[in-house]
């Protein structure tokens, strides 16, 4: 987990697909190279639906019926579903709304900054890069953010993929919870959207969801539900380990760094430059084929799992220019981060939002931020629970405003 990249480009090396044991039993296909990565997420024979999923999934206890971990969700289907989940949620996340947002999280991040001690060591991750995106997407829909650290756990015990009997009884136990919880929240908005007769125009999306479901019939209360918890956990577990990933990177690369801070204007393209060079999302959603698929002249069979290695295609040679270095003037950065195909994830600006404003506000007030350990003590979460996401568990930094230093102070 500390660099997978290695071994990745052996992977590549030899082939575009290879067939690998998975983490919770049973064998996927795993697509390394970027022209047939890109290719497979826009393949309609590359099924999301939890009904066409293997069934060491089922075993295993990641699909149960038709859903996933996170419920029926727009995730986790096909169209015409998946067109019509996803057309009801894209009316929250359009360009104009996400930068109608900008003053909020600019007014998030600098509370969270002024809250960091300069000069002393803090872990960024509990500090900073969690409470942003998590505030962030609470107050779009409309739960409490006090909440925040539930939130986290469910999270966390919900995208686990490890097949040991505790963790399997931890995310059915999460699912449970956070099911309850936002019912309660439901039934709880109903009612005051009852009582004051509310417009179709509502302030969060719970509000926006319910009517979309009672008043237009657009999705039933499983989905609704379902598409909570996706835009709960994916709203922020993305954007966490995009400030995490990213800040490590630049904090190892002192030449780019200083860029940065000598011209927060070139923030926007390293934004792009780190989701492809260590994205959150080290491979996509497991999809299956649901008949043969060639790939790069092999023959995935019909109901075989296939994963599409993202972070990998990210560093094909093939398509990138010395794709092992951070460059900010990289020209046509059509990286896979955020997927593409009908499954590109609507999250984008948002996160892109997120992050130029996170990485312009930190190095803004902390000029000097360095790591407080050596790289190779930082400590990644775990390929057994994280099958998906890359991010760091924690990120110890002396937040420096002056005399940039990036030697290490400590082991951690």
């Amino acid at each position: 987990m500390a660099d997978p990249y290695p071994k990745y480009a052996r992977l590549r090396e030899r082939g575009a697909v290879h067939r690998v044991r998975t983490p919770f039993g049973g064998d996927a296909y795993l697509i390394t190279r970027y022209a047939e990565a890109r290719a497979a997420l826009n393949d309609p024979r590359l099924s999301k639906h939890p009904k066409n999923a293997p069934a060491f999934l089922r075993e295993a206890g990641l699909v149960t019926g038709d859903a996933g971990p996170l419920g029926v969700n727009m995730l986790s289907c096909d169209p015409p579903d998946h067109t019509r989940l996803r057309r009801v949620i894209g009316k929250a996340f359009t360009a104009r709304r996400v930068l109608a947002l900008r003053p909020r999280i600019q007014e998030i991040t600098d509370d969270l900054l002024a809250a960091l001690p300069a000069g002393e060591e803090v872990d960024l991750i509990e500090g900073f890069a969690f409470p942003l995106p998590i505030t962030v997407i609470s107050e779009m829909l409309g739960v409490p953010v006090s909440d925040r650290d539930r939130f986290r756990t469910w999270s966390r015990d919900l995208i686990s993929t490890a097949s040991a009997p505790e963790v399997r009884q931890r995310r059915e136990a999460a699912a449970t919870a956070l099911t309850g919880y936002l019912s309660g929240l439901v039934a709880e908005r109903r009612e005051r959207m009852d009582r004051e007769l509310a417009s179709e125009a509502q302030p969060d999306l719970i509000s926006a969801l319910i009517v979309a479901a009672d008043r237009h019939g657009e999705l039933d209360e499983t989905e609704l539900l379902g598409e909570l918890m996706l835009l709960l956990v994916a709203g922020h577990e993305t954007t966490v380990n995009l400030i995490g990933n990213g800040t490590l990177a630049l904090l190892r690369a002192p030449d780019v760094l200083g860029a940065l801070v000598a011209d927060p204007g070139l923030v926007p393209a390293a934004v792009e430059e780190l989701l492809r060079y260590d994205g959150p999302v080290e491979r996509a959603t497991l999809r299956t084929a649901v008949e043969d698929v060639d790939v790069d002249g092999v023959t995935v069979p019909s109901g075989s799992l296939v994963v599409v290695a993202l972070n990998c295609a990210d560093r094909d040679p093939a398509r990138f220019d010395r794709p092992d270095e951070l460059d900010l003037a990289r020209p046509d950065n059509q990286h896979l981060a955020f997927g593409h195909g009908p499954h590109f994830c609507l999250g984008a600006p948002l996160a892109r939002l997120e992050g130029t404003i996170a990485f312009t506000s930190l190095l803004g007030r902390f000029p000097g931020i360095r790591l407080a350990c050596p790289p190779e003590r930082l400590q990644w979460r775990s390929q057994s629970a994280m099958m998906i996401l890359r991010g760091l568990e924690t990120l110890p930094v002396i937040l420096g405003t002056v005399n940039i230093d990036f030697r290490p102070r400590r082991a951690c």
